[in-house]
């Protein structure tokens, strides 16, 4: 081994086969920081009115420097401005997300660095990503610090809610 270089790498458990269907929902947001009191009030404002209901998120599988998320977004999710501790790796596996001026479908992906701020309209019908990080998900840093679009994003909820409770996943 070079000089330095003796650290033990932790093993990864062996092969391992894991099902989205077998992994919990995730009913716990990760750590939010970064937060001011006009995000604090806004993400209590978005849980109030039902945020909850407009995602599902599992926790597929975590090995030590991976972890594999599985995210569905539902029609009209108002997604907030945040950003992760470590590197992300998304890829979309049905419906359609616009990041940017790029729409995204099926197959197509994007690879955000550590530390970088973004958002994403999610498609009509509904998305699903998955989501890769080099290390398992443990916070988030929100950037949303605008008291509009908290109150914009509490009144989309509100107009989504009823059609959620039935929405089936994109295609």
């Amino acid at each position: 081994m070079p000089d330095g270089a003796n650290t033990a790498i932790e093993p990864s458990g062996g092969f391992r086969i894991f099902r989205r269907d077998d992994a919990p929902l995730k009913t716990k947001a990760s750590k939010q920081g970064g937060l001011t009191d006009v995000s604090r009030a806004g993400l209590a404002m978005l849980a109030e009115a039902g945020l909850g209901d407009g995602a599902e998120s599992r926790l597929v599988f975590e090995a030590p420097g991976f972890s594999l998320i599985h995210v569905w977004f539902k029609s009209g999710f108002p997604l907030y401005r945040h950003s992760h501790g470590p590197d992300c790796l998304y890829e979309v596996i049905a419906g359609s997300l616009q990041i940017g001026e790029e729409v995204l479908r099926k197959g197509d992906g994007f690879f955000l660095p550590a530390g970088t701020p973004y958002t994403f309209a999610v498609g009509d019908e509904g998305v699903e990503v998955l989501e890769f990080r080099n290390e398992p998900l443990r916070d988030s840093v929100v950037h949303a610090n605008n008291p509009a679009f908290w109150e914009k994003a509490a009144e989309t909820i509100k107009a989504h809610r009823e059609r959620w409770a039935t929405e089936a996943r994109p295609q």
